[in-house]
């Protein structure tokens, strides 16, 4: 059974929340110019930190967008010194981001030395396939084009500055999940639960592709 439209529709939302989830959204994604614009024309209070917030990590979410890895680990590590030490995972994406940007630009032997002096002690079995995987890369004469090309892809890139992101906004004590992404998962692991225990009686497990088609 699918969820009938009218038996929602009484539910009040108010406006000023469904602002906050927007506003949550632009500066957890460092849009400071839409998100200024935003308080601006709704009248919203303008938090003390939120344009400082952005500031710090607009230029590290950047140089991660843009392949400059180093630059975004040298930013990170002014911003908070121990915050890469203590996120190993994101450390490691990192580094190994940045190897592959080294591939990119045909520079194997660059490739070859900073994964000698930065990648080997990641050489444990968790990280053993992200490693084998990039060194994989270099047997190919035009990686991008390789069965691996996903590593050399935008979307990758974007994983791992979300990350970051997400890992710079918990070092400051600030939700490293937006409103609306909160908002999302709650909705799906609660029609996930009542298709569980109502079988073919509950609503359909929710989608949000579909329910925005709907």
């Amino acid at each position: 059974m699918d969820v009938d439209p009218r038996e929602y529709e009484h539910v009040k939302v108010n406006d000023n929340d469904v602002r906050k989830i927007v506003l949550s959204y632009l500066v957890h994604n460092c849009f400071k110019e839409t998100a200024e614009a935003f308080i601006s024309c709704t009248g919203m209070k303008r938090t003390a930190d939120c344009s400082v917030d952005i500031d710090k990590r607009k230029p590290i979410y950047k140089h991660v967008l843009e392949g400059k890895v180093l630059k975004a680990i040298e930013l990170t590590n002014q911003l908070a010194a121990d915050l890469l030490q203590s996120n190993k995972d994101v450390y490691f994406d990192l580094l190994t981001l940045h190897f592959v940007e080294l591939v990119r630009a045909k520079d194997c032997t660059g490739a070859l030395e900073f994964a000698q002096k930065e990648l080997r002690p990641f050489s444990s079995e968790k990280h053993l396939d992200r490693l084998q995987d990039c060194m994989a890369l270099l047997a190919y004469e035009d990686p991008e084009t390789s069965p691996l090309f996903s590593l050399l892809s935008m979307d990758h890139r974007q994983s791992i500055a979300d990350a970051l992101n997400r890992a710079v906004l918990v070092h400051a004590n600030l939700p490293s999940y937006t409103s609306m992404e909160r908002l999302i998962q709650h909705v799906t692991v609660v029609r996930q639960r009542l298709q569980q225990e109502l079988g073919k009686d509950g609503p359909p497990v929710f989608g949000l592709s579909s329910f925005l088609k709907s």
